[in-house]
C-alpha cells in the first residue's frame, strides 16, 4: 500500500471508525455534483505580457537554484522552497540572516500560475513583482538584482541561456530575472491525485470514509466557504482565529485596514501532506491538528472572518474523517510538478450592461460583473454582503483605494477618462468588475 494511503488508513483505524456511512447522516449525500466545482483545468493560464517559454522557464528553473542571486552567495530560492519537501522546507518558520526566526512559514509554491496576490499578506499583485521581494529582504537572501544581474553577464553559460529565453531582447537584466523566476514557478503544477480520479467519475478512488471527510468538507463543517475551487483556496484573507505568537497583523498592515488584521491568504490544500507545518505562523504542527483548531481552538476576536463557522462540533469520528479525506489531495509519494499547456489570462466573460451604476456585492461578487458607462459618471458599490469589502483600482491612469467598506455601506467611485479599467476588491482578489468607459455623448 503506497504511503500515503496508509497514513489515510492508520487515521481511520486509530479512531476505530465504521466506514460504511457519511457523518452526522444515515446514508451517503450525493456528492457527485461538486465534482465540477474541483476539476482540474486544461491549461494554465500565463500574462500576455510574459509569456512561458521552455527556454524560459528552464532559465528560471536555473536561476531558482542560483546561488548568486544571494547577498553571501550562499543561499538561492531553492534553500527555502526546496522541491524535495513540496517546495517548502518542513520548518515553523525558517531563521534568517540575523539568526532570528522570520516572521512567517515558507509556502509551497504549487499553482501560483492561478494565482490573484503574492505573499501570506498579498502585498505583490505578480509572480514578477513577488521575485524580488525574498531576494532582497536583507533577512532572507540579502541579494541585490541589479548587482546579480552584472554577476550574470560575466558568465558565458548565463548569456547564452538568457538569448534563448528572451531572442528578441537578449540582455541580462533585473526585468529578465524576475519574468524567468515567474514563468518557472508558473510550471509549479501539482499533479493528479486519488481525488482528482474521483472528480473523473472512479467512485472507487475514495474509501466510505474519505467520502465521509469530502461531505463534511462541503457540508457540516463549512471548509469549502474558504477552500474553494480545484486548488481549494478562495485566494481571499481571513483571520481564523489563531493565537497570536508574533504581532503580526498581516493583510490589516498591507492594505492599512484595521478590520483586517490577522488575516491571511487562504493557502491552497494541494499536496498539503507533505507540507507541515501549517498556517502563515507554522504554529499547527499536523492535520489532526489544523482540523482541532477549527472545531475546539479558535480566539474570538473582532476580526474574525465571516466565514470561519462559528460553534462547530466535530466527533473524534468526523475528525479523523476529514484529516482522510484531506490526504486525498496529496500524492501518495512525494509529488512531482505535473506542467499543463499554457494560455494566455482572458478577461472575465461577463455580459456587458450598459448605464448601470449601482454594483451590488452580495457573495463575494460585483452584481453586475461588467459595466458600460459615460466618462464623468459615477458608480455607486452597495455592501449588500455580510462581509467587509475594499474597494480597488491599480492602472496607471487611475489609482484608488477605499477604507473598509463595511456590510450596509455605500461608496461612489467616478471615472473621469474614457478605457478600459478593472475593478477588484482588497479582501477578495477573486471580485472582477470589468468598466468601459466611453466618452461623454455630444449634445
Amino acid at each position: 500500500m503506497p504511503r500515503l494511503r496508509r497514513l489515510a488508513a492508520a487515521v481511520l483505524s486509530l479512531a476505530g471508525l465504521g466506514l460504511g456511512h457519511a457523518a452526522g447522516a444515515g446514508e451517503e449525500p450525493d456528492l457527485a455534483r461538486w465534482r465540477p466545482a474541483f476539476a482540474r483545468p486544461d491549461a494554465a493560464p500565463e500574462p500576455r505580457a510574459n509569456p512561458t517559454t521552455p527556454e524560459k522557464a528552464a532559465l528560471g528553473r536555473a536561476l531558482f537554484h542560483d546561488e548568486r542571486l544571494s547577498g553571501d552567495g550562499r543561499t538561492s530560492c531553492a534553500t527555502c522552497h526546496q522541491p524535495e519537501l513540496s517546495f517548502s522546507d518542513g520548518v515553523a518558520r525558517r531563521a534568517g540572516h540575523d539568526g532570528e526566526p522570520l516572521p512567517r512559514r515558507t509556502p509551497p509554491l504549487w499553482n501560483l500560475a492561478w494565482g490573484l496576490t503574492f505573499f501570506w499578506d498579498g502585498r505583490a499583485p505578480t509572480l514578477e513583482a513577488q521575485a524580488s521581494g525574498p531576494i532582497e529582504n536583507p533577512r532572507e537572501m540579502a541579494g541585490d538584482l541589479a548587482a546579480a544581474a552584472v554577476r550574470l553577464r560575466g558568465d558565458p553559460g548565463a548569456i547564452k541561456a538568457f538569448e534563448a529565453a528572451f531572442p528578441a531582447d537578449p540582455r541580462i537584466s533585473e526585468a529578465h530575472v524576475r519574468e524567468a523566476l515567474a514563468a518557472y514557478q508558473r510550471t509549479l503544477v501539482s499533479p493528479r491525485t486519488r481525488f482528482d480520479d474521483w472528480v473523473a467519475g472512479n467512485e472507487e478512488a475514495l474509501s466510505a470514509g474519505e467520502r465521509a471527510g469530502l461531505a463534511l468538507f462541503v457540508g457540516k463543517a463549512g471548509c469549502v466557504a474558504c477552500h474553494s475551487g480545484w486548488r481549494f483556496t478562495d485566494e481571499a484573507f481571513h483571520d481564523i482565529g489563531l493565537p497570536q505568537a508574533t504581532p503580526d497583523l498581516g493583510r490589516g498592515e498591507a492594505l492599512d485596514l484595521r478590520p483586517l488584521d490577522r488575516a491571511f491568504k487562504t493557502p491552497s490544500l494541494r499536496e498539503r501532506v507533505w507540507t507541515a507545518p501549517y498556517m502563515h505562523d507554522g504554529s499547527v504542527p499536523t492535520l489532526e491538528a489544523a482540523v482541532d483548531h477549527y472545531a475546539d481552538g479558535i480566539v474570538p476576536r473582532p476580526t474574525l472572518s465571516p466565514d470561519l463557522p462559528r460553534g462547530l462540533t466535530l466527533s473524534p469520528e468526523e475528525r479523523a474523517q476529514l484529516v482522510a479525506f484531506l490526504a486525498t489531495l496529496s500524492s501518495e509519494d512525494p509529488p512531482r510538478p505535473a506542467p499543463l499547456p499554457t494560455a494566455a489570462a482572458t478577461a472575465g466573460t461577463e455580459p456587458i450592461v450598459a448605464g448601470a451604476t449601482r454594483i451590488g456585492q452580495s457573495g463575494r461578487r460585483f452584481a453586475p460583473g461588467a459595466v458600460r458607462i459615460h466618462a464623468g459618471e459615477t458608480l455607486t458599490f452597495v455592501n449588500d454582503d455580510t462581509r467587509t469589502h475594499q474597494i480597488r483600482v491599480d492602472d496607471p491612469r487611475m489609482t484608488y483605494a477605499s477604507g473598509a467598506q463595511e456590510p450596509g455601506d455605500t461608496l461612489p467611485l467616478t471615472f473621469a477618462e474614457p478605457g478600459a479599467f478593472e475593478v477588484t476588491c482588497g479582501v477578495h482578489p477573486e471580485m472582477h468588475l470589468s468598466v468601459e468607459v466611453e466618452a461623454p455623448p455630444r449634445h
